[in-house]
């Protein structure tokens, strides 16, 4: 029987010796102030600044208005990243910083571009057009970039892959937007109030038509190829230190170059904006979609692939790798808990999901060689988390695999497949060899 590696002591740890307790500002209750503060201020002067330029009436007219597309972005996304959901703190920090922090930032610095570039050239109108195509997709995308940067640092854990960049980046950019189109449709309110306009002629209704109907996707798709840079960097190993920093610096480029591009179709002519949108936009955003769609297909797969091996150990049940690599039978699992257990019995089921998903990502890595140097002590904590949870997962997974998996011929009838007749097979050890025994088997 193949026994397990020893577990690494805690970093910086000598045997004997105690732990040292962080520093003050190291704490989480601190960070987590200072965020929670400085998003805060943040809100609270962007708020001003806008309904400053609007007026009152405009800031709630257009505040109406922005909030339309808002839902079904934000649902979206959510969807995209149900394979492995992340933490709702990190997607409401994301709409956050992007509708709070990131549009402050850029509102202040377009200004502060823009006036300065018109007082050293003495060229107004030259100056709002190189800070439209220049100077503000590089400050807005490394703004919102930011956001995916600090969940990439600081919650690393659940930034696994390119799924989890396309969330984040999506949240953020549809903060973003959110902002930004309360502001243009407050100011074509307020246009409109001046010049009497009305109607489907109003300057309101061309500017909803423009960035709620036909492009409520347009900062999403800049910032995703940020998110796709940071997904990538975030599947790259832990050695590959160059790869991981210009994977991201990447992205961003060509986040800059799509909103550089869009911006300035503009002024390409009385039908540029129709080429840029038409020739451009459109199929970027096909192919963005067909690749987050796939990939999260692959990420399925993967979690059918890899979580066999923890069946053959005892640690799932034999149905339970199926069912936790279909959609729809996690959703049939949740309902079924839910109808049964209610709600904290159908939460469990959501967190066995996730966590079960997680140790297929981690076993992937390993076997890739991309895990690091805590790969047996993560592992060790989600198969904990998994084990916690069996009482109200399995019933509930078994059932969503009765329901979604093809019936088979399997000996002289019918069996719901792929279930062995005797489990764990004869001859394999109770848990794979590299991981050691499980001490938890009843």
């Amino acid at each position: 029987m193949a026994s397990s590696p020893p577990y690494p002591p805690y970093p910086g740890a000598a045997p004997g010796s105690t732990l040292r307790h962080p520093h003050w500002w190291q704490r989480p209750a601190v960070r987590y102030g200072a965020m929670v503060t400085l998003l805060a201020l943040s809100g609270l002067v962007i708020l001003a600044l806008v309904r400053e330029q609007t007026g009152t009436r405009g800031f709630l007219v257009g505040l109406g208005l922005a909030v339309l597309p808002v839902p079904l972005l934000l649902a979206a996304f959510r969807w995209l990243g149900r394979v492995e959901p992340s933490p709702w703190r990190n997607l409401l920090f994301a709409f956050a910083w992007g509708a709070c922090a990131a549009a402050l930032i850029a509102i202040v610095a377009n200004s502060f571009a823009t006036r300065w570039i018109a007082t050293t050239t003495a060229d107004p109108a030259g100056a709002d057009t190189l800070g439209a195509t220049v100077i503000a997709p590089v400050v807005e995308e490394t703004a919102k970039a930011a956001a995916v940067l600090l969940l990439f640092l600081f919650r690393r854990r659940d930034f696994h892959g390119i799924l989890d960049g396309v969330v984040a980046a999506g949240f953020t950019a549809t903060g973003f937007a959110f902002t930004e189109n309360v502001l243009y449709l407050g100011n074509a309110f307020g246009t409109d109030q001046l010049t009497g306009g009305s109607g489907i002629a109003s300057v309101t209704a061309a500017t909803f038509f423009v960035r709620i109907v036909m492009s409520p996707f347009a900062h999403p798709l800049f910032t995703v190829l940020t998110g796709i840079g940071f997904g990538a960097a975030a599947l790259a190993a832990d050695h590959r230190r160059v790869r991981r920093v210009l994977l991201p610096l990447a992205g961003l480029l060509l986040a800059m170059g799509m909103h550089a591009l869009w911006n300035g179709s503009a002024t390409l002519g009385q039908f540029g904006f129709i080429a840029v949108y038409g020739a451009f936009m459109v199929p970027t955003f096909g192919l963005l979609t067909w690749l987050v769609v796939w990939t999260r297909q692959r990420e399925l797969r993967t979690v059918r692939t890899e979580l066999p091996a923890y069946a053959v150990a005892g640690w799932l049940r034999p149905s339970e790798p199926f069912a936790l690599g279909s959609m729809r039978a996690r959703r049939l699992a949740r309902k079924f808990a839910r109808e049964h257990g209610g709600r904290p019995a159908a939460r469990a089921v959501a967190q066995y999901e996730a966590y079960a998903t997680q140790l297929a990502f981690l076993r992937h890595r390993g076997r890739a060689g991309k895990a690091g140097a805590d790969f047996v002590t993560r592992e060790r904590e989600l198969l904990l988390e998994l084990w916690h949870r069996r009482a109200a997962a399995r019933p509930a997974l078994e059932h969503a695999a009765r329901l979604t998996a093809p019936r088979v011929p399997y000996g002289a009838g019918w069996a719901y497949g792929p279930v062995p007749a005797a489990w764990p097979p004869q001859g394999q050890p109770p848990y794979p060899a590299a991981y050691g025994e499980n001490p938890y088997r009843r």
